[in-house]
């Protein structure tokens, strides 16, 4: 039998990723030949890592925190999704490994967890994200193409958010404020997608800002319940969720990229739903 093909997702940190579970599990599924594994690398060695990699053979990568803007100014060639975005999730090779080709696979796995997981209802709805980074960049379009009444991008520092704002505002209604400015809003959806989870931390929210039906989704995922899913259900939000189901879902978008074959994404998600409960 040939080498399996080479897969990997790059991050820092990235020892909790459970990109290679998740990857393994489709491989298995779908009949796929190929390794996957977490690669931890500092932002000045992100781009002799990735040429590496390619150099060596690899196939494909996952781009995480903190490297998605490197990776877009890394690719050749972008596709609509991770050109609009401005931010890479996702890099594949072309023509005998000398293009590199990024896709934003964020806001597909995003959406596709809201609305065929959770059965979420965007159209019409207001939205608020936490932060304004990479991730707030691969979410924004494909959530604002569904048509919510507002969105606004709550950051520390406003001139980010405003960026965006002006980034996207032809997609719908964006806008840009601080959490100061928005006491006296209630938020049918709240996203955090600023990378305070990652380090247990929360931004500093209030409970005012919950609507009656409000869900908190934290596009971060880990053992057990997020601080910011902690916080959201001491203050009595509707919904609480992890990031879990969006990282299986983009992987899924990725997968089939790579490989030409999508995965059924329920088993895997009803598995790894099932173990992070019990952790």
């Amino acid at each position: 039998m040939s080498s399996p093909d080479r897969y990997a997702v790059l991050g820092q940190p990235v020892s909790h990723s459970l990109s290679p579970r998740i990857h393994r599990l489709f491989a298995e599924q779908t009949g796929q030949h190929l390794t996957y594994e977490a690669i931890e690398v500092a932002p000045e060695q992100f781009a002799s890592t990735v040429a590496e990699f390619f150099a060596g053979g690899g196939c494909g990568l996952n781009i995480t925190v903190p490297h998605k803007l490197s990776a877009f100014a890394l690719a050749g060639r972008l596709s609509p999704r991770a050109q609009r975005a401005g931010a890479v999730n996702t890099l594949l090779s072309e023509v005998g490994g000398r293009v590199l080709v990024g896709e934003n696979t964020d806001g597909a796995g995003l959406v596709r967890d809201l609305q065929s997981n959770l059965r979420v209802r965007i159209a019409g709805q207001r939205v608020l994200i936490l932060g304004a980074g990479g991730a707030t960049r691969g979410i924004l379009g494909p959530l604002l193409e569904l048509g919510p009444g507002e969105l606004c991008i709550a950051n520390r520092t406003p001139g980010r958010a405003q960026v965006l704002r002006q980034l996207f505002a032809d997609l719908g209604p964006v806008r840009a404020a601080t959490l100061a400015e928005l006491a006296d809003t209630r938020w049918d959806l709240i996203l955090n997608a600023t990378s305070a989870s990652l380090s247990n931390e929360l931004p500093p929210l209030r409970a005012e800002l919950l609507g009656p039906d409000c869900l908190c989704y934290d596009l971060a995922y880990g053992k057990g319940a997020t601080a910011f899913q902690r916080w959201a259900q001491q203050h009595g939000a509707a919904r609480s969720a992890s990031g879990l189901g969006m990282l299986i879902e983009q992987a899924a978008e990725a997968f089939q990229i790579w490989r030409g074959v999508r995965p059924d994404t329920a088993p895997v998600r009803a598995l790894l739903m099932r173990e992070s409960e019990q952790s």
